[in-house]
């Protein structure tokens, strides 16, 4: 039986958007070597309570069940996925989520002809881009309505744009390439759309037709592109938890059919993003940038890199970690945490907020960090399984030791102490951990990844890093 790392909101949803035979539609004649940009938003950043914004215990509770069942599936998804070559690059709004309710980042994503605007979590775990739509109902179609269907949200009107084409069911795209997204077999007539049905952890299911569409994005000199025969999911029956906010997925997964993998390719094989602090609102906005990033954001402190290691842990973006120190002293962690081939290894991870470790690197990393705070009052937040929180009335962030992630090609990542004892309620604060049993992977969480700009070059197999205040240049 096949494992899909599908989580929604609540569960993170893997996605995946294919982008087939690409043509970039120039609305403004040349683009040169431009990279097209969207802009990058925290995921909580529009929930409210009965009108009222969530508190930051209530977002963390939130976010802490998300991330626990994303790692547990993640822990178990590694089969061997074909790659294809790479050679390229785009601009999109990227912010927190932090007013939408959720732990990850958003991007506003247009799509269609006439172009329509949605909010998609931005996920480097996901293979699969989907939206909310509306394809097989028409208006005044009481079936619509039923339980089950998504009802008072922005759905994507499939029968208004143009440049909707479903893939036939009887394809070999839709036989063959796209049964690892979940693609049917039904095909009751050649011209039936390939039909997907995603079934989640919780029971919960999305379901909807493959289709070929147009998607409208800006490009770094201000002018705007399209891109044609994008493969997107068009879901127009979902069941279960229900996305809050939030109109679908944007896949940026290390696999054949993500957004990541095929737009980089148009635009010379590279994607960045810079995360903007997790508790930023919706108008903190930096961009994601697929192709060169060109001094697009401002760095505060050296750049760095190290190898990405794209078929060590297949569909996720690994990194050759060789061990943790914190205050300058190398913690005693064995190095089958670190080892892929024995059941370890380490991501990054934009749809995990928290950082997950291997117990024995866990166990390593609170030991050392507990000492700075252990003169603060311990407390205990209900809902929040981390395992050490204190009252931070008087805390003294720069008094806590650095902690660095050393890589074994000798480039070290050294997050910021916010990162990594974090704000999880007024007055408290807590390591921001949770461990993994071990064999298990080590996720470097969005939360960890913050005020740094991070390139993934995927043709030179390379991950560039800079700390940055995410602001655009």
């Amino acid at each position: 039986m096949k494992v899909k790392l599908i989580i929604l909101v609540p569960f993170m949803v893997l996605v995946s958007m294919v982008v087939a035979q690409q043509h970039v539609d120039q609305m403004q004649h040349q683009h040169d070597s431009n990279s097209i940009t969207l802009e990058l938003i925290h995921r909580h950043a529009l929930q409210f309570t009965n009108n009222h914004p969530i508190t930051q215990h209530q977002r963390l509770v939130d976010l802490l069940y998300h991330d626990i069942i994303r790692h547990g599936i993640m822990s178990h998804r590694r089969r061997a996925k074909e790659e294809d070559p790479l050679t390229a690059s785009i601009k999109m709004p990227l912010a927190s989520g932090r007013d939408f309710g959720i732990g990850q980042y958003i991007t506003s994503f247009k799509v269609g002809t006439p172009s329509q605007k949605f909010w998609l979590i931005v996920d480097t775990g996901s293979d699969l881009t989907w939206i909310r739509c509306r394809y097989r109902c028409s208006r005044g179609d009481r079936s619509c309505t039923r339980k089950g269907r998504i009802n008072r949200k922005r759905v994507f009107h499939a029968p208004l744009s143009s440049s909707f084409s479903p893939v036939p069911c009887f394809s070999e795209m839709c036989k063959v390439e796209l049964m690892n997204l979940f693609s049917l077999t039904t095909c009751p007539t050649p011209i039936t759309p390939c039909a997907y049905d995603y079934r989640y952890s919780d029971g919960s299911a999305a379901m909807g037709v493959f289709a070929n569409e147009t998607v409208s994005a800006g490009l770094t000199n201000g002018r705007k592109t399209r891109l044609h025969n994008v493969l997107i999911g068009c879901t127009d029956s979902f069941q279960g938890p229900t996305l809050q906010n939030v109109d679908g997925i944007m896949g940026l997964a290390n696999t054949k059919y993500s957004f990541a993998t095929n737009a980089a390719a148009t635009f010379g094989g590279k994607f960045s993003y810079c995360l903007v602090d997790h508790l930023s609102h919706l108008n903190a906005t930096n961009y994601i940038i697929f192709g060169t990033n060109r001094n697009q954001v401002k760095v505060s402190g050296n750049t760095r890199h190290t190898q990405l290691e794209l078929d060590a842990i297949p569909s996720f973006y690994a990194v050759n970690v060789i061990g943790i120190s914190v205050g300058n002293k190398m913690l005693e962690i064995p190095m089958q945490v670190w080892d892929a081939s024995e059941g370890g290894g380490t991501i990054i991870d934009s749809g995990t907020s928290l950082t997950f470790l291997a117990d024995p690197a866990y166990q390593a990393v609170m030991e050392a960090l507990k000492v700075s705070v252990s003169k603060y009052q311990r407390v205990k937040l209900d809902g929040v399984p981390m395992e050490y929180c204190f009252n931070s009335e008087g805390f003294n962030g720069s008094l806590v030791p650095k902690l660095i992630i050393h890589f074994n090609d000798g480039a070290r990542f050294e997050p910021h102490w916010n990162s990594y004892v974090i704000a999880a309620a007024a007055g408290v604060r807590c390591l921001g951990f949770l461990p993994a049993r071990f064999p298990a992977l080590s996720v470097i969480g969005n939360i960890m990844q913050q005020n740094y700009l991070w390139e993934f070059d995927l043709k030179g197999k390379r991950l560039v890093f800079a700390p940055s205040s995410c602001n655009s240049s």
